[in-house]
């Protein structure tokens, strides 16, 4: 698997697993509540743990990610290039222009 990393924003997997089992302290949960509102990645990994816990010994460490969640995201990363790949054709196709 190709190393993905999120955006420096982000809060650590740890931090995530913490938010969506209750273990973490109401001010950081707003924290991290806040940015869940604007970040599809982190809420699809928060999604991930409510669906999939996470026995103890199986915490996730801050730098790696478990397989499914980086599918998920390199499922959801590439679907954003192709909608940009797409728009960014129509914007420069001479045929298009040679049409107004």
């Amino acid at each position: 698997m190709a190393n993905f990393y999120k955006s420096e924003d982000c809060p650590p997997s740890q931090q995530l697993l913490e938010f969506q089992t209750g273990d973490m302290p109401l001010e950081e949960g707003k924290l991290v509540r806040q940015h869940l509102v604007a970040c599809e990645f982190c809420q699809a990994e928060v999604e991930f743990y409510a669906h999939y816990p996470q026995a103890e010994e199986e915490t996730v460490e801050p730098t790696e990610i478990p397989a499914p969640l980086y599918d998920l995201a390199e499922s959801l990363l590439s679907n954003k290039r192709n909608k940009l790949a797409s728009l960014d054709n129509l914007l420069n196709d001479p045929d298009d222009r040679s049409r107004k």
